[in-house]
């Protein structure tokens, strides 16, 4: 793993991936998990595995963690088509990144018996508040998104929060193949899964991708978790 001699992380700075195991990952954040509280952010391309690794993760360390999404700040469908960006959904100022900062801040201070995050449900295309409650006793938080290393207002504000972030990287090829699967998944049609995975989402990819160098580590998982349903972020 990517440490210096203080067992801080070192910034990846466009090396190489360190390819690791899910149970290595896991050992990782539950050496996060001792003491006070602290965030875990998991980013990368959509299809990248996020939410794979953020389960498995938070299931493994049980009550040591708890599981929150940068989704489920979407803004409403509603307020996108006023906007006139619905079909841009998931570009980066299609959130309320300044809501999600404030979200993390209240769980980074740690001062209120607990914090009721919102959770964002995909058969919806909603989100759903106060659905997760993350307990003061709860030393990690495991957040996963795709811009939580974006330099711009209200996200920049999200990564001086988050203690370490992973980014995990996957073949391009096997990410848009993800991507196809979860849209049908969720009722496209494949012509349109695929427009969609190969149009705003690959443009959405290559934001991310921008973010790489600024993550404390660059993951390429082997032995990936297989995921219950093609629902991975």
């Amino acid at each position: 793993m990517n440490t210096a001699k203080d067992g801080n992380a070192v910034p990846a700075e466009g090396a190489e991936p360190i390819s690791c195991t899910i149970e290595e990952l896991i050992e990782r954040a539950r050496s996060l998990a001792e003491g006070s509280r602290r965030i875990l952010g998991i980013t990368g391309a959509p299809g990248a595995g996020k939410s794979t690794v953020a389960e498995a993760v938070a299931e493994a360390l049980g009550t040591q963690a708890a599981r929150v999404g940068m989704d489920a700040f979407h803004l409403a469908n509603t307020v996108l088509a006023e906007h006139g960006s619905r079909d841009r959904k998931g570009a980066p100022d299609t959130f309320d990144s300044w809501g999600y900062a404030n979200l993390l801040r209240r769980l980074k201070d740690n001062d209120e018996p607990v914090v009721y995050a919102p959770v964002f449900d995909r058969s919806l295309e909603e989100s759903i508040g106060s659905a997760i409650p993350v307990e003061r006793a709860v030393p990690l938080v495991i957040t996963e998104g795709n811009y939580l290393l974006l330099d711009t207002d209200g996200w920049s504000a999200c990564r001086e929060l988050i203690d370490e972030v992973w980014y995990l990287e996957v073949a391009e090829s096997e990410r848009q193949v993800r991507l196809v699967r979860r849209h049908e998944a969720f009722g496209k049609p494949h012509d349109e899964a695929e427009a969609w995975a190969l149009g705003s989402d690959q443009r959405n990819a290559d934001v991310v991708d921008a973010t790489r160098e600024r993550a404390d580590l660059v993951v390429a998982l082997t032995g990936h978790p297989k995921p219950a349903s093609y629902a991975q972020a």
